[in-house]
């Protein structure tokens, strides 16, 4: 099924506006990275830059002029639906020369809205009698601003601090700061942005390999195929089964816990997992408390138990739709062992005039599905 279509730029200091005619007739080649987990996201805009375009004043000159943010929004439509594919600022501009007399291009590149977290250090600043939970909310409060909507997933265990024992404190900047308290307790940091332009998610929590799945991505079915193409490589040698120490209280002798990489946030994608072919002691677990040690062992295993991975790519107007990462995906026609359910991991957009494309990358813990058929 062939689907047009249809780019949107909004561009602006915090509220970012539709981008003038000018500045859409002038982009020649849109690219977005998306990743998986804390990955950072970012983007990058190719234009045709005449000498009096007015790319010159509405990009080059905000790099010293008394606006500090420049804000992208780029925002893709299919039909009827709209999909926001990066919130993000501008970080870099460049300029590359025409060479024999042609037209130069204005390349400019940012990164997702985690780079306005990233500005300012913060050292010292005291967080008393709270939880982490609540010293992300405290933090991703100042963004509310730029639209950004907090969920914060509190930790199975809360580490309440005692004011007149110790008031925890802030360093560094706010993303090294919450991305810090993310992985004390094995969750992940990152932004989605929202449907609505100018709106976004700020996610802090477990990593997510659960849901309804996106629509099958169909490779070696002749008219069914919705694939450019989709390679699978299966390496048992990646998969690593971590250790963590629980103290023992009256001995004070560490404990040696292994922990498997299946949690109910982390299910088995395949149904046919190799066994772990070494362990991984986190020795520093011994100074955590028993929940807080086994969540960063959870946390270890579930980044490690993919054995199975797969990359490819694909035509939008093909597939229908476009391919999200951080959710499930069915593949169809790769053979029984690499057919199923898998996690998206990385997606990134390629859009210029007449043409859209994604790559992406797979994983899973194991050969063979563990549904007799996926969503098509």
């Amino acid at each position: 099924m062939q689907s047009s279509v249809e780019l949107n730029l909004f561009i602006g200091p915090a509220v970012p506006v539709p981008a003038p005619r000018s500045v859409i007739d002038a982009l020649r080649r849109v690219e977005v990275q998306i990743g998986s987990g804390d990955t950072p996201s970012g983007f990058q805009l190719t234009f045709s830059l005449s000498k009096r375009s007015p790319l010159q004043t509405l990009f080059l000159l905000t790099g010293g002029s008394s606006i500090p943010i420049v804000r992208v929004v780029i925002m893709v439509s299919m039909g009827a639906k709209a999909e926001v594919v990066m919130d993000g600022v501008m970080t870099h501009h460049e300029i590359q020369p025409g060479g024999a007399g042609g037209t130069s291009s204005l390349i400019v590149r940012g990164k997702d809205l985690t780079a306005l977290m990233d500005f300012i250090e913060f050292n010292g600043l005291p967080y008393p009698a709270m939880p982490p939970a609540l010293r992300v909310l405290t933090i991703l409060a100042k963004y509310a601003a730029f639209g950004m909507v907090p969920m914060v997933i509190p930790s199975v265990v809360e580490d309440l601090p005692i004011p007149i024992e110790r008031i925890p404190t802030q360093q560094g900047s706010d993303l090294t700061y919450v991305s810090q308290l993310a992985s004390e307790v094995g969750y992940v940091f990152y932004i989605d942005p929202l449907p609505v332009p100018g709106t976004s998610r700020a996610y802090w929590g477990p990593e997510i390999k659960v849901g309804p799945p996106q629509p099958a991505l169909n490779t070696d079915m002749d008219a069914f195929t919705n694939v450019e193409s989709l390679s699978f490589r299966f390496d048992k040698e990646t998969k690593e089964m971590p250790v963590v120490f629980i103290q023992d209280r009256v001995t004070r002798a560490p404990i040696p816990i292994p922990i498997p990489d299946i949690t109910p946030m982390n299910p088995p994608l395949g149904l046919v997992p190799p066994l772990p072919p070494k362990l991984r002691y986190l020795n520093d677990t011994a100074r955590l408390s028993p929940l807080g040690a086994v969540m960063q062992g959870m946390a270890y295993a579930s980044q490690h138990s993919d054995a199975v991975t797969g990359e490819g790519s694909l035509n939008v107007s093909r597939y229908g739709r476009i391919l999200k990462a951080r959710q499930l995906v069915g593949v169809r026609g790769a053979g029984a062992a690499f057919d199923g359910l898998y996690y998206v991991k990385n997606v990134s957009h390629q859009i210029e005039r007449g043409e859209y494309r994604q790559n992406f990358s797979l994983a899973r813990n194991g050969l063979l599905s563990t549904l007799p058929r996926v969503h098509v």
